[in-house]
């Protein structure tokens, strides 16, 4: 039988999506050391990327549940000494019980599924982050509920995380509104795949009119460093501010999946403010992380 991998929150029906935050919000509200469902189990953490959040969340999440995780990088491993993958993910996953990637290239995390005989995890890629939305998803259900209908705005890059946020919208059914310059568009098949849930707009109040959720990233991801200069004088005028928030909804919240760059992708104000649910969110990494671990692991 093929294992049930987590590639992106398109693998996840509505209801499962639900039913994952609603059981991360019960781990992290009810947390019993007693229940150690991945007992004798491994998980295999492969990093090609330095990670602090993802790192922690997974490492610690397969503690508490009585399991263990290993550290891989391209250093320590042959991956790095160029070992075909399919050979990597055939022999790792003959000697763990899952498998999560935090890479460059999606290609990477999409060939260790196709190879591996456990489930894998997408940690992170260029394309997608699918885990930090899981803890995202659960914040917003936490402090103000169900998203269906109601509308988040995404604020920058049409990156990774723009992505992800897209695909929520898909499986939630929420609208979505995306502020970013031209150039940084988000992956035109990404949009079209989500129709009229997705709209463009280019300044940040406008995006936020009427909004539920505010989001927001960095203006230069890991790997684009060299690209900062250019990226700061494309980016000026797509930063989260005050304004940005008054003219969403009163009730709106603010979100960063960190590390953030004060006085640059968002103020301080913002961040730090009482609108700002970001370490709710960041804590959420490690339930959320626990609960699809659970739900890949004890099906």
């Amino acid at each position: 039988m093929q294992p049930r991998h987590f590639i992106s929150l398109l693998d996840l029906t509505s209801h499962e999506f639900r039913d994952l935050i609603n059981r991360a919000i019960d781990l992290k509200n009810n947390r019993n050391p007693d229940h150690q469902p991945l007992k004798g189990q491994v998980l295999a953490m492969i990093f090609e990327k330095s990670s602090t959040r993802t790192r922690i969340s997974f490492e610690a999440g397969m503690t508490h549940f009585g399991g263990s995780a290993l550290f891989l990088s391209p250093r320590d491993t042959q991956l790095g000494r160029g070992e075909p993958l399919q050979d990597s993910a055939k022999v790792i996953s003959s000697m763990v019980d899952c498998i999560m990637l935090r890479t460059f290239s999606h290609e990477t995390v999409t060939t260790f599924a196709k190879y591996s005989s456990v489930p894998v995890i997408n940690g992170l890629t260029e394309l997608l982050h699918p885990c930090q939305l899981l803890a995202d998803m659960q914040a917003y259900f936490e402090h103000r509920g169900e998203l269906k209908g109601k509308t988040v705005t995404w604020v920058g890059d049409g990156n990774n995380m723009c992505h992800s946020y897209i695909n929520a919208a898909c499986v939630l059914d929420f609208k979505l509104n995306i502020a970013c310059p031209d150039g940084y568009f988000p992956n035109q098949a990404i949009v079209e795949a989500a129709g009229d849930r997705i709209s463009f707009f280019n300044t940040t109040e406008l995006a936020a009119e009427n909004s539920d959720l505010v989001v927001t990233d960095v203006w230069a991801s890991m790997g684009q460093e060299e690209e900062q200069k250019k990226r700061e004088i494309a980016f000026k005028n797509y930063q989260v501010t005050s304004s940005t928030m008054q003219a969403a909804n009163n009730d709106a919240v603010f979100m960063h999946c960190l590390p953030a760059h004060r006085g640059e992708e968002v103020t301080a104000e913002v961040i730090d403010g009482p609108q700002s649910i970001v370490f709710d969110a960041a804590e959420n990494r490690l339930h959320a992380q626990k609960a699809l671990l659970e739900f890949l692991l004890c099906k």
